[in-house]
């Protein structure tokens, strides 16, 4: 095991990893910004170290002085968390020439399940149905003719990264060029890789995600599954597990389709794959991703299984002790993404100084997060100021609970969401579970 992990993140995940190291026993390397010093989880490490300016750029995503500050505090893994350089191939990589381990998978996998074209085709291969599209097109003339072989409406998504970014909706032919050009540039400035690849838009669909742990020893455990279908923007704004839409013989054909995705590739340690699932309960997977992801707790929760944990024991080459007959889901949970947004202005991003901070309690009640009394919120980085995560046995208790939590919730001196959760969680269709992916649309 680990003796010292340089977690390469911030915020209310660098928070989540830190305590998790602190339970097992392991020595924590914070990194910051500039504008960061002052932040919660440089506090709670036991060693910090400062790796540049404000700019995400020249901080968060400066591989040399991520790499650099390992070396100096000696530490023996990185924890990317999520975002950033999480499903960076090159920076894996890079841990991996300088032997220091990186908690994830390997660069080989990053880079072939980052790669969406290619993880399409290989998904194909393995016999998981995929959402009909083309491969990738390299040019406007070819993004037309395939557009036209694949039907209207349709999406010109990007073949790396993820978060919303570098995605279109295509109508009709005459937007075609518009969109593969603009989903082209935005993906190149985001990501440094403008390549393309167009797939049939369909809607209504749930957004439906498996999480799976696998160890280097070749096991592979199903997690059950998350209904993230509620999201603006393609940025999910709250989750539950288990998905109300999903039946117990839907469940059990996904949970085989993911277990086969992870097999095919040889997967290891902890991800995530995603499925868009239409009306009729056909289900296509859409991608795979390579590390943790925002909404893990609603899984811990319904499992008790701490997933940083079984991140960092996986990294270790520490072999699984369970089997997938000992995955019981027990209740229903549900988390909302507090965002430091003002809903009634377009979602404008908010900053500046906590003047109020109360966080909910008591069971089953949990709030991620790195927010402090007097603490300055950045302009710098994205809006997540905490995660509210439930769980009860029932999912209406695990509304009420929700709906109890969000009113005792108190963040003054930045505008946020947590009214617009109330309203989510009164809305006919979260409450019948029939929500699907265009549901934020339709509320206007």
């Amino acid at each position: 095991m680990f003796s010292k992990i340089l977690i390469a993140n911030r915020g209310e995940i660098a928070v989540r990893i830190i305590r998790a190291c602190k339970e097992m026993g392991i020595i924590t390397v914070a990194v910051f910004s500039e504008a960061d010093r002052d932040a919660l989880h440089v506090s709670l490490a036991d060693e910090s170290i400062c790796i540049g300016p404000a700019r995400v750029q020249d901080s968060y995503l400066n591989m040399t002085a991520i790499l650099s500050a390992a070396v100096e505090t000696k530490a023996q893994a990185i924890h990317p968390g999520y975002g950033l350089l999480s499903e960076n191939a090159r920076f894996a990589e890079l841990c991996e020439k300088c032997n220091i381990t990186f908690i994830g998978p390997s660069s080989r996998l990053i880079s072939l399940l980052g790669d969406k074209d290619q993880a399409k085709r290989t998904m194909r291969e393995a016999g998981v149905p995929v959402v009909p599209g083309c491969d990738l097109v390299p040019d406007v003339e070819t993004a037309k003719r395939e557009a036209e072989k694949i039907g209207f409406p349709l999406l010109v998504k990007a073949r790396a990264g993820g978060g919303g970014r570098g995605i279109r909706l295509v109508r009709s032919s005459d937007e075609v060029e518009k969109a593969f050009l603009a989903s082209s540039a935005e993906a190149e400035l985001a990501f440094g890789d403008g390549s393309c690849y167009m797939e049939r838009f369909l809607k209504p669909v749930k957004h439906i995600e498996v999480q799976v742990l696998c160890d280097h020893h070749g096991h592979v455990i199903c997690l059950g599954e998350r209904d993230c279908s509620i999201q603006r923007k393609n940025q999910k704004l709250l989750e539950e597990s288990p998905s109300p839409f999903v039946t117990p013989e839907l469940r059990e054909k996904m949970m085989e389709a993911a277990a086969d995705v992870a097999r095919a590739v040889h997967y290891d340690n902890v991800g995530t794959i995603e499925f868009l699932v239409d009306k009729d309960r056909h289900f296509y997977f859409m991608e795979m991703n390579t590390r943790l992801q925002v909404e893990h707790p609603v899984t811990e929760l319904v499992t008790g299984i701490d997933l940083v944990k079984w991140q960092i024991r996986s990294a270790a080459g520490l072999e699984l002790p369970f089997e997938q007959k000992d995955i019981v889901l027990r209740g229903n949970s549900i988390e909302c993404r507090i965002n430091a947004e003002d809903p009634s202005h377009g979602f404008a991003p908010s900053c500046g100084k906590i003047s109020l901070l109360h966080i909910p309690g008591g069971p089953w009640i949990r709030f991620d997060t790195a927010l402090y009394q007097d603490y300055v919120v950045p302009p710098y980085y994205d809006s997540l100021l905490g995660k509210l995560i439930v769980c009860a046995q029932t999912r209406e208790e695990a509304i009420r609970k929700m709906r109890a939590a969000l009113c005792e919730l108190v963040i003054e001196g930045v505008n946020h969401t947590a009214d617009l959760h109330l309203d989510l969680l009164e809305d006919p269709r979260f409450r019948d579970g029939t929500y699907t992916t265009d549901f934020m649309e339709k509320r206007g």
